[in-house]
């Protein structure tokens, strides 16, 4: 009986602010550090972050980078990147991480982890911190 009064408040809070992208349902107020994409290891430092609604932040093996995620939750949609442009050994790393990250559609918040995944079954596991 609890959990549900404590769903309908989340989903009541949501709705008041509008908000009904990923950062309403789990993922504001976390860094999400990336573990794997296509469940390979990923053997650089990846991170996402969802400061506000309808925003999208990070840092890649080399640059850092913002955009838009309006998409409503489950949905996931990353664009509009706007990437810092510095060279480095991991630039391939990179490209992979955000070309990925470009490609998913669907996301699902469990605690301290984020998967985002799509319909051809690809995914991208991250773990709240670090």
């Amino acid at each position: 009986m609890l959990r549900s009064i404590l769903i309908c408040l989340l989903v009541l809070a949501s709705a008041c602010t509008g908000d009904e992208t990923l950062s309403a349902y789990g993922a504001a107020d976390k860094t999400w550090r990336l573990s794997s994409i296509d469940n390979a290891a990923f053997p650089a430092i990846a991170r996402l972050a969802f400061p506000e609604p309808g925003k999208i932040t990070g840092h890649t093996p080399c640059n850092s980078f913002q955009g838009a995620q309006t998409a409503p939750y489950p949905w996931f949609s990353a664009e509009a990147f706007t990437v810092t442009r510095a060279a480095c050994p991991e630039l391939a790393l990179e490209t992979e991480f955000l070309q990925s990250l470009q490609t998913m559609t669907l996301a699902e918040v469990s605690g301290d982890v984020l998967i985002l995944s799509n319909g051809q079954g690809r995914e991208m596991l991250f773990t709240a911190g670090g």
